[in-house]
This record gives C-alpha cells, sequence and structure tokens, in this order.
C-alpha cells in the first residue's frame, strides 16, 4: 500500500497575520501568495470571507489576479451558529461564495468551550459539524476542519473530543487537523494524544497537527505528530501569527525533508526558501529574525576560531546540513575569536585567495584582536573587515583624503504658543579628491546626519556615484558604561546602494567621532564594488 500524501498548508495570510503589528493589505497578501505557491506549499489559506472585508475582496481579486501553479486556495470559516440551517447561514454561504476550492472550518472540540464560549449543547455541536460539513461537500468543495482547542478538550473529556472528529470525517471531511490553540502542549504530550486517537478511530482517516509556540515548542509538537501518523502540517512563514507565533513552517518541513528524507514541497521549493522568507518579510515589514533556524541571516554564520579550522578542513563538521539545501550560505565571522582559518575562509568568501599567506594572516589576525579589544566588531562589518584586509593587502584605492571636519548644534528655543525647542545642525567638511581642495557645508537634523549631508556634498563633486549611496540604519552601543559620557562608543552603519547592502562600523570617544569613521567606510566601500576608480 503506498504512503499516504502528505499536506503542507500554509496559513500566513490569515493566522499569521493576526501577529501584533502586522496589517496585511489585500495588495499584500495578493504579492505573498504567489511566493507560497513558489515555495511549493499544497495549501494556502487566504482568510475569512464574510467576516472581514479585506478578505472577501482578497478571494474576490484572487479569481482573476493569482495563478497558481501548485497550491490551491483555502477559505477559512467557522461551522454554523448554534440554532442555524447551514445553507441560510451568512458565514457559511460567504465561504461558498469565495469560491475557494478548499474550506477550512474551525469546530469546538473542547466541551468546556461548547458550553461556555458557544453556550450551547454538546448534542447541537456535533450537529453544527456535521450540517457545515455535508452542505459545503455537497457543494463541490473539499473540507478541513480545524478541531480548536482539541488537546486541551481531549485531555478533559477524550470521548467527546474524538466524537467531535468523528463526526467531522462522517459528514465528509478531508482531513481534521489536530489544533493546539493555547500553544500549552509539549512533545511527548502530543505523542500520547495523537496516538491514542490513531488507536480509537484508525489509520485510515487523514489527521493534522496545528501548533502555537506559546512554550516554545511548535516546531517540535508538529514533529511530533507526525511521528505519530499526521499527514497534514500548518504553519506560518517565519513563525508569524498572535502571541508567539504559530509553528514556523519552513522550520518543519526543512525537519521533514532534510531529516527524514520525505519530499514536501513541489519544484524542489525548500531551496527557494531562505529567498523567500525574506521576501515575504519584506512585504510585511517585520524585520527577519537572524537567528531563524535553517533561513536566517546567522544560521550558518561561524565566529570561533576553532569551529573555522575544522570547516577548512570540511564544512560538514560543523554545519548539520548543507546551506544550500535551503537556499542559505555559510558565513565566517571576523572578531577578537578568530584564528587564522577564519581570516583565511573569510577572506576566500570575500574573494581573497590567502592560502599560504602566513605572514599575511598572522598581521590580520593580530590587527583584528587589537582592534576588537579596542571596541571594534567585524562580525557584523563585513565591509570595514575587508577595507582592513585590502589595507594590509595594499589593495586599498585611495578616492579621498581629510583635510578636518567639524559640527556644531544649535537649539533655537521654542514659541509662546508652546512649540518645543528645535535642535538644528550644521557640519563643515575639507576633503581633497579629485586633484582638488573640497570644502561644503550640511545641514542636518543631528550632527551625524549633517556630516553625512557635507561629506556627500563635497565628493559627489568628484564622485556623482555616490549619490545612489543612501544609510539605512545607524546602531550605538556604548561599550564602557562606568565612564559615563567619557565611556567608548560604538556605532554601526548600515549603507545600501539599491542593489546590495554593507555594514561598517567606527569606535571614538563620542558618537560623532564612531559614526564619522563607519560613514568614511561606507562611501569607501561603496566606491570600490561600484567599479569606481580614485580620480584625479
Amino acid at each position: 500500500m503506498n504512503a499516504p500524501t502528505f499536506d503542507v498548508y500554509d496559513t500566513t495570510l490569515r493566522d499569521g497575520a493576526q501577529q501584533e503589528g502586522m496589517n496585511l493589505t489585500v495588495a499584500d497578501k495578493l504579492a505573498i501568495a504567489p511566493l507560497l505557491d513558489e515555495l511549493g506549499v499544497g495549501y494556502i489559506e487566504g482568510g475569512w470571507p464574510g467576516a472581514i472585508p479585506k478578505d472577501t475582496e482578497f478571494f474576490r481579486r484572487a479569481r482573476t489576479e493569482l495563478t497558481l501553479k501548485n497550491a490551491v486556495l483555502a477559505a477559512f470559516g467557522s461551522t454554523r451558529r448554534p440554532g442555524a440551517v447551514a445553507a441560510d447561514d451568512p458565514q457559511v454561504r460567504a465561504l461558498l461564495e469565495s469560491e475557494a476550492p478548499v474550506v477550512t472550518l474551525v469546530a469546538k472540540s473542547d466541551v468546556r468551550h461548547v458550553e461556555r464560549a458557544l453556550r450551547t449543547t454538546r448534542e447541537e455541536n456535533l450537529a453544527m459539524i456535521t450540517d457545515t460539513v455535508a452542505l459545503l461537500v455537497a457543494e463541490g468543495r473539499r473540507v478541513v476542519l480545524d478541531a480548536e482547542h482539541f488537546y486541551d478538550g481531549f485531555r478533559y473529556d477524550p470521548a467527546y473530543a474524538r466524537a467531535c472528529v468523528e463526526a467531522a470525517f462522517a459528514a465528509g471531511a478531508e482531513t481534521v487537523t489536530l489544533c493546539d490553540t493555547n500553544g500549552g502542549m509539549l512533545p511527548d504530550r502530543v505523542t500520547a494524544v495523537v496516538t491514542a486517537l490513531r488507536e480509537a478511530i484508525g489509520t485510515a482517516p487523514r489527521l493534522g497537527m496545528h501548533a502555537h509556540n506559546d512554550t516554545g515548542c511548535a516546531v517540535a509538537n508538529s514533529l511530533a505528530a507526525v511521528d505519530a501518523g499526521a499527514v497534514h502540517v500548518q504553519g506560518t512563514v517565519n513563525g508569524y501569527g498572535e502571541r508567539t507565533g504559530n509553528a514556523d513552517l519552513l522550520t518543519v518541513v526543512a525537519n521533514l525533508e532534510l531529516k527524514t528524507g520525505r519530499e514536501l514541497l513541489a519544484d524542489q521549493g525548500l531551496q527557494e526558501a531562505t529567498r523567500i522568507a525574506h521576501a515575504i518579510a519584506e512585504i510585511t515589514n517585520i524585520a527577519p529574525f537572524a537567528r531563524q533556524p535553517y533561513v536566517g541571516a546567522s544560521a550558518f554564520a561561524h565566529k570561533g576560531g576553532l569551529h573555522a579550522s575544522a570547516i577548512k578542513v570540511d564544512p560538514d563538521l560543523y554545519q548539520h546540513v548543507d546551506p544550500t539545501a535551503v537556499g542559505n550560505d555559510m558565513r565566517m565571522l571576523v572578531s577578537d575569536m578568530a584564528g587564522r582559518a577564519s581570516v583565511e575562509l573569510k577572506g576566500r568568501e570575500l574573494g581573497f585567495d590567502l592560502a599560504g599567506q602566513g605572514e599575511l594572516l598572522g598581521r590580520v589576525t593580530q590587527r583584528v584582536k587589537d582592534a576588537e579589544a579596542d571596541g571594534y566588531t567585524y562580525d557584523a562589518a563585513d565591509a570595514s573587515f575587508e577595507l582592513l584586509l585590502r589595507e594590509e593587502l595594499g589593495a586599498s584605492p585611495e578616492y579621498f583624503t581629510v583635510e578636518s571636519w567639524r559640527t556644531i548644534v544649535e537649539t533655537v528655543p521654542g514659541t509662546a504658543q508652546g512649540r518645543a525647542a528645535e535642535a538644528l545642525a550644521e557640519a563643515t567638511v575639507k576633503v581633497h579628491a579629485g586633484g582638488a581642495r573640497l570644502v561644503s557645508t550640511g545641514e542636518g537634523n543631528g550632527p551625524v546626519n549633517a556630516l553625512d549631508q557635507a561629506l556627500r556634498g563635497a565628493l559627489t563633486r568628484v564622485y556623482p556615484e555616490i549619490d545612489r549611496f543612501e544609510l539605512t540604519d545607524f546602531k550605538v552601543r556604548i561599550l564602557d558604561s562606568e565612564q559615563g559620557t567619557d565611556a567608548i562608543t560604538r556605532v554601526l552603519v548600515v549603507t545600501t546602494d539599491g542593489e546590495r547592502t554593507w555594514s561598517t562600523v567606527g569606535v571614538g570617544p563620542n558618537v560623532v567621532e564612531a559614526a564619522w569613521e563607519a560613514i568614511l567606510d561606507a562611501h569607501v566601500y561603496g566606491l570600490l564594488h561600484a567599479g569606481v576608480d580614485p580620480r584625479g
């Protein structure tokens, strides 16, 4: 007998969208859905038509604006109301009018919720499940039933929780998903419940898992359910969801594909996981989590010198999978923990073959250690490390030299009408570039911004390419808080030219001097990678 097909069911657009601070527009959902399809999931839950107007609009527009290759759309909704007729219930009708081929119904399976939240009887809740599933199946829809609060309900009254599952299957549901709605389960409890239910109803009915992450076990609970016999798993990209989020579907699927040998995503979509995770993060406007398993920027980043020495021999010695399997890549982080192997591997990553150059590797390694002792950090500032390496190699171009700079902050008192005092900053920069002495003044909402404007004003006369550079992030850290205002300050600057992004670091006795150093590195690195030669 062939193994049952396995369903990967994404609910980013519905359950994931309930995350605090996330507000997806219809256009956002229409942009995310093709990415999920490209990932290769089997189902995309688009929302709750009839209950949420923009979800109704999403399904209306999806009919003509979405062409899905791998996935089918699922509309989410609830069973009929107590005492109503399913065919006349407006919410049920809205599910049919969405024209989604799959309908996912949420139904109570914990008798306490039936009696206290729905305020109805056990028998009526079972009838609500039966009537609604039967109607939708009769109308040609495939039905998934989400048994809400199933695990808590099964522990309280296993017979009734099982009766809800059996009622759904008897009425024609294709799959019943067991939901850990409160996210309070642990893997061994999930295994016990799914195993007990399997023994009671047999192995033929298709069971699924929907986990929330309130115990930090959503992924582990999903894997436990699958190991116990579930053949349908639900989750969200990047673990989005209310409270602490849902099971991260990318982590669940990567574990199942790479650790158990299953083939779950269509078209080898797992190899696109990192790109798609970050693309969806851009649309949701929620910054990617660097330490996210598999697809995070730090998922395959190595810092320790011992690790680097082993990786130089064989990358698999310190990596549990090949990063390219999920579309990610290995990164070497250079820090005071680095040895020569770390520097050599990082150089290779940046395009420099340093093999056999022991003296150079020793100089760079010592320079990094000395710099980090002074407060620098290069594990988050690759651009500054490359400039350091180039300097030691004698391959650092000199685009300009700085004669001097200064900045002034002026506070303008508020008016009698209660307007707050306004601080204005002005900076003057004197540099030599292109065979000329360039003097420029800039204004900004702070001294760093004013310095950046003044430097740009001077250098763009010789290097107009700098017009494309934009400072996108600015992080300040006080390294020796015991010294108060005399403390050493480190600044990390992130810059982009619209195509690539790079990070630079500066350290100084105050934020302005530290930022100035980071900004200088940012301009030099940007010009270098734009293919610009020194002029003059």
